[in-house]
């Protein structure tokens, strides 16, 4: 039985005027803490144990680091703040799949998502209020973007999905995926800055090869993931691999179109030789034919690959709807045939909207 479980009301004005006006912590590195406490007349090795609260610990305020004196923790939070996420609601699915609403500390929101299944606990985190790619099939791309999330907000994410699965089903979250609302590669910064934390030992320590970041595709930012030597995965959504046709669905192709995001893709695999994941929806009608398969075939030609075929979600905005069972089978098998590597994504939180393509914070 789906369940809706409200956790908070709307943050006063007040209360998000003070945060303002204090310096956020989780913005500063542990020499500029040290810095700052040194001027105070603190030891500077308090800077590490603070960082070990934020980061390690997920610390949700100044109270809760008990190995500091009563007098630094209330020093802390008369000068600092802690813009910690809050959940404003959450919804369990038939399938056990937890949507949460996340509250900001400016009284924005966003979607994640536990998704369980027998072999993985993963998390699907937002990087943007909103969206500006307006993808046609996607729920989140006809919202007006709002603004970048920060680091903090997004590793704030991960933390409460983490407990989520704690919490539920006695399960550790296993992997991460940026695929909620929002395109990470245009927070380039703040998602880097994110997974920095999730995966450093004086952070969460979970391995960057459980993280999978998904675009829309941005060529010269995924360039730019080769130059900085990620580790973790790259995901494209793909969607179709025929100029015209992905350019009616996705707005991005007009000016980042095939030839160019292949270019980008070698560059990216001869740098990193990290296998890149193609997210194709198929959609009835549009891009589920025989031919489709065979265009989506050629393309993975061009550097090591897998394809996810992602059975699609009807949402209110769009008239996409899934292809039939056995055009999909066809088309998996097509693919399957000429040697690439093909995993079929059924839907999961179809029934409280969580589903691939439906973060639109209906709530």
């Amino acid at each position: 039985m789906m369940q809706t479980e409200e956790k908070a009301t709307l943050l006063p004005k007040e209360i998000i005027e003070v945060n303002l006006s204090k310096k956020d912590i989780r913005k500063m590195s542990v020499e500029e803490i040290a810095e700052e406490l040194t001027a105070k007349g603190e030891k500077a090795f308090r800077a590490k144990q603070i960082y070990e609260w934020l980061w390690v610990k997920s610390a949700a305020s100044f109270e809760d680091m008990t190995n500091l004196s009563k007098d630094l923790r209330e020093w802390l939070s008369e000068n600092f703040c802690i813009n910690r996420i809050t959940i404003a609601s959450k919804q369990v699915s038939n399938d056990r799949t937890i949507k949460v609403a996340f509250r900001l500390h400016d009284g924005n929101e966003v979607e994640g998502v536990l998704i369980p299944t027998e072999s993985r606990m993963t998390a699907c985190v937002s990087s943007q209020v909103g969206c500006s790619l307006s993808c046609k099939f996607c729920a989140t791309g006809y919202l007006k973007r709002m603004r970048n999330l920060e680091a903090a907000e997004i590793y704030d994410q991960v933390v409460m999905i983490k407990e989520l699965a704690e919490q539920h089903y006695g399960i550790p979250l296993t992997n991460i995926v940026y695929m909620g609302m929002g395109e990470p590669l245009l927070n380039y910064k703040n998602v880097l800055e994110s997974i920095e934390h999730i995966t450093s030992e004086k952070g969460l320590h979970m391995s960057p090869k459980r993280i999978t970041v998904s675009t829309a595709g941005i060529s010269k930012m995924i360039m730019k993931l080769a130059d900085d030597d990620v580790k973790f995965n790259l995901a494209l959504s793909l969607h179709a691999a025929n100029d015209d046709k992905r350019s009616k669905i996705m707005a991005i192709n007009d000016s980042n179109n095939l030839p160019i995001l292949r270019d980008a893709l070698q560059y990216y695999y001869q740098k990193t030789k990290n296998r890149v994941t193609f997210e194709y929806c198929v959609f009835d009608n549009f891009n589920d034919t025989l031919e489709d398969a065979k265009e989506l075939w050629q393309f993975t030609k061009y550097v090591p690959a897998k394809v996810n075929l992602i059975e699609y979600n009807p949402i209110d905005q769009a008239d996409f709807v899934n292809t039939g069972a056995d055009k999909l089978d066809a088309f998996a098998a097509f693919l399957e045939k000429n040697k690439v590597t093909v995993n079929v994504r059924r839907s999961r939180g179809k029934d409280i909207d969580a589903a691939c393509g439906q973060l639109a914070n209906k709530h």
